[in-house]
């Protein structure tokens, strides 16, 4: 009955977009995800493109609203906006992300083909055509992939092969023949269906066994400290003194023990220039045993400032972050905006953008991949700035999301990120989750979230390159691009057009 009217249709779609954050962290329960496709899928079923928009836009509105809820949380607790305008300002920011599932599904209806095996796959291409969109568009915002399910299940093996995108793909057919199915329950559409998932499943865990990269020395021992600092006490110029000795305290008490000890972003409250004397002291603590301090701390170079990573040993280097948080870390519009309500005033919100040709930054443990916070979340930027190094490493800190589901997803992608490289991964995040993962994106060691402690344990660098690592999504989008234009000219003909 509740298919028979757009009303219902509607509240299906929003309903669909709701669950599907269930299938990922913490939550996990991952048929969920595929369940809230399948349902997207049918809803759109014998819909013009005009009704189709609403219906698109409802999923995506459940989608977002579940999936990034946390953005409240950093607006009202942090960013100090009242409850009204928080939760306006979160609402907007939903709806707006969900115009772009409006979209995906008018170009369903409007390019819906007859034969049932094309559905499928225009489904399912233009699923991934506009994840991937989402990586660019407005700077970009990489988030709640469906992909991002088959970690720790068997079609993770296919990760190292196509990348996160490309598993959303398998997925979205997946659950776009199940939609077909409930349309047309022929045995013969069951039996083919069957067939796909088994093929999918056994080629994944098949492929899990391959070793695309292999060792490049020794285990090394690493120190990840996770000081569990509160935000406002990051930015009090009275508790500097209390850090800097904090941190001083850590390096002198790991560094001889450890190969790499690792801080968070933003562990020490001043410019790389401000303080010689410090750093100073850090690098004869990290040369005089042979090992690298990384830090995260502001540097500047003129009048442009940056949140980076700075590596400290003989020498010192450093890594400008280069994708950039709006709001977090630079303002829109920054003369009409900054000013009017706490959040696009705080200390870090005018960072610039740091060049993309950095290297990888140098260690005792041999060339690091650096990524600060968000970047971690780019399949294809990790991948371009993995490929010279043996070691992955990510600091962060996810305090701007409290105890909501943000931090536990964000940790999610780091760990898809060491599966497509087949490369070990370090995660240092102020308040957690700190963690040491494996070149299969397992956990080999983490810190339970807001208590401060250190992480110590062995990683094991590796050399070599995936098949994601080598080409990226440029497979999988070629054909996510292409067949939603085949479909179109094959529609167009068809009618007489050409």
């Amino acid at each position: 009955m509740i298919m028979q009217s757009l009303a219902g249709r509607a509240l299906l779609c929003l309903l669909a977009g709701s669950i599907f954050t269930l299938g990922l962290a913490p939550f996990d329960l991952k048929l969920l995800s595929v369940v809230s496709m399948t349902l997207f899928a049918l809803a759109l079923t014998g819909q013009s493109w005009r009704p189709s928009l609403l219906l698109g836009w409802c999923f995506g509105l459940g989608f977002f609203g579940t999936g990034v809820s946390w953005v409240y949380v950093s607006i009202n607790v942090y960013g100090h906006a009242p409850l009204a305008l928080a939760l306006t300002l979160t609402t907007l920011f939903c709806a707006g992300l969900a115009l772009l599932f409006a979209i995906q599904a008018a170009v369903v209806a409007l390019l819906r083909p007859a034969q049932p095996g094309l559905r499928i796959f225009l489904f399912a291409s233009l699923w991934v055509a506009f994840e991937w969109l989402r990586t660019w568009l407005l700077t970009g915002f990489p988030w709640l992939f469906a992909g991002y399910i088959a970690l720790d299940t068997a079609v993770a093996g296919w990760a190292p092969v196509i990348g996160v995108l490309g598993v959303s793909w398998l997925i979205a057919v997946t659950a776009s023949g199940v939609a077909e199915i409930m349309i047309d329950r022929r045995a013969s559409r069951g039996i083919t269906l069957a067939s796909w998932i088994v093929s999918i499943a056994g080629a994944g865990y098949l492929l899990s066994s391959v070793q695309w990269t292999e060792p490049r020395g020794e285990a090394r021992k690493v120190a990840i400290y996770q000081p569990n600092i509160a935000l406002e006490d990051t930015w009090e110029r009275n508790n500097a003194p209390i850090l800097l000795n904090d941190f001083l305290g850590h390096a002198k008490a790991y560094s001889p023990s450890s190969d790499l000890v690792v801080w968070p972003e933003g562990a020490l409250p001043f410019y790389f220039d401000q303080a010689p004397g410090y750093m100073s002291e850090l690098r004869r603590i990290a040369s005089s045993n042979e090992g690298t301090i990384v830090t995260g701390m502001p540097t500047r170079a003129g009048n442009r400032r940056f949140n980076s990573i700075v590596s400290i040993d003989q020498s010192s280097q450093t890594y400008n972050k280069q994708k950039l948080v709006p709001f977090g870390e630079f303002v829109p519009l920054e003369e009409s905006l900054r000013g009017v309500i706490d959040f696009f005033d705080l200390p870090m919100s005018n960072f610039s953008k740091g060049d993309a040709s950095q290297l990888p930054l140098s260690s005792s443990m041999g060339p690091l991949a650096p990524f600060i916070c968000y970047e971690i979340v780019y399949p294809d930027f990790v991948a371009k700035g993995s490929r010279s190094s043996n070691l992955l490493i990510t600091i962060s800190n996810d305090a701007w999301f409290g105890s909501s589901h943000g931090p536990h997803q964000h940790f999610q992608m780091a760990r898809y990120r060491a599966l497509e490289l087949q490369k070990p991964l370090i995660r240092g995040a102020n308040n957690g989750i700190t963690a040491i993962i494996d070149e299969q994106g397992g956990i080999v060691a983490k810190l339970p979230q807001f208590e401060r402690a250190t992480l110590e344990d062995q990683v094991t660098p590796r050399e070599g390159l995936t098949p994601f690592a080598r080409f990226g999504s440029a497979p999988i989008l070629l054909i996510s691009l292409i067949f939603p234009l085949f479909i179109g000219i094959k529609a167009r003909r068809q009618q007489g057009c050409y």
